[in-house]
C-alpha cells in the first residue's frame, strides 16, 4: 500500500500525531480530520483507507461509516483507545 492515501479520524491529538507519524514515515500520505463533520470533507476517490475512531465529539464512527457506505467501498478499520483513568 505504499504511497497510497489514508484519511484518519481521530480526535485525540496525542494519538493522531503518532499515527500520523508512523504512517508517513512508511511512505503514506495521510489526511486527518477530527470530527465527522472535516472527515466528510476530506473522502475522495484518491483516499485508499480509512482509519476510524469509535467516538468522535460530534458522533460516532458507526454511523460515519454508514454514511460513507453510501457512496464508496473504500476499506475502513476502526480504532479505539479507553484511558484507564476513566474506570
Amino acid at each position: 500500500m505504499d504511497g497510497k492515501t489514508i484519511l484518519l479520524v481521530e480526535d485525540d491529538k496525542a494519538l493522531a500525531m503518532g499515527t500520523v507519524f508512523v504512517l508517513e514515515a512508511e511512505g503514506y500520505t495521510v489526511r486527518h480530520a477530527v470530527n465527522i463533520k472535516t472527515a466528510g470533507t476530506m473522502l475522495d476517490d484518491a483516499v485508499d483507507l480509512i482509519l476510524l475512531d469509535v467516538m468522535l465529539p460530534d458522533g460516532d464512527g458507526f454511523s460515519l461509516m454508514h454514511h460513507f457506505r453510501t457512496f464508496t467501498n473504500v476499506p475502513i478499520i476502526f480504532l479505539t483507545a479507553k484511558d484507564e483513568a476513566a474506570d
